[in-house]
């Protein structure tokens, strides 16, 4: 049976199955496997991984730009679990050379997408090259044009270990924000002290803002463009299906 007949059985088997058993699903039957943190989500889902008992990687992308709450952020949540976080950063050069031709904010005019590539998307990338599958804390109802589809299981669109194929899990896939504060505040786990301003959902400095009542989440993000596009390439195969 193929990797894909296996993802496609399991996207079955694991639908209906809580966040915690999809994530020791993860842990037992991959060794080369890391769950991606910046967020409120991936708390939860590093709180999980904490309570199996099982062993687990975690990794979280260093663009340069983050707000100064989300690097103490980090550093707490690494106190809290007792837990390394592998950091990836993008290749200077690559930033040297963006900046110099482009400026700081070029974003702006050209859409965010060139600077998310070399921040976060490259990065990304060379970290899933050593992995044979990883978890995030994507939810269906995060974006309204980009993540109603998402299946707790599903082959990346990015490239895996020995260019192999790469398997991501999205245990939460199903839960709603108001389900994952539930989960933070009943375990009395740390957050980002930004979402207490009104950020809900976390990014670069730049182009991450407060939202008002009644807006989705993702309108806090790269806000000058179309909002039913609001991915910045870690997760494109939200944007191609």
């Amino acid at each position: 049976m193929s990797l894909s007949d296996h993802v496609s059985l399991w996207q079955t088997e694991l639908a209906q199955a809580r966040p915690q058993d999809i994530l020791r699903f993860a842990l037992q039957n991959f060794s080369d496997l890391a769950i991606a943190f910046s967020g409120a989500e991936d708390v939860v889902l590093i709180d999980m991984a904490k309570k199996s008992g099982l062993p687990f990687r975690i990794f979280s992308l260093d663009t340069g730009r983050l707000p100064p709450e989300t690097y103490r952020y980090m550093d707490q949540v690494r106190e809290h679990f007792g837990i390394d976080i592998e950091i990836c950063f993008p290749e200077p050069a690559a930033v040297e050379s963006l900046v110099t031709r482009k400026g700081f904010f070029s974003f702006y005019r050209d859409d965010h997408h060139e600077c998310c590539g070399i921040r976060k998307v490259a990065p990304l990338k060379r970290k899933l090259s050593t992995l044979q599958a990883w978890v995030t804390g994507q939810r269906m109802d995060q974006s309204p044009g980009t993540r109603l589809g998402i299946p707790v299981v599903q082959i990346d669109n990015h490239t895996g270990k020995d260019d192999q194929a790469l398997v991501k899990f999205n245990p939460l896939a199903s839960w709603s924000s108001s389900t994952v504060w539930d989960y933070l505040r009943a375990f009395e786990l740390p957050y980002n002290p930004l979402h207490a301003q009104g950020y809900v959902s976390l990014g670069c400095e730049p182009c991450t803002r407060p939202i008002l009542p009644g807006q989705h989440e993702r309108e806090g993000r790269w806000w000058w463009e179309d909002a039913t596009k609001k991915e910045c390439g870690l997760h494109i195969g939200n944007v191609q299906a």
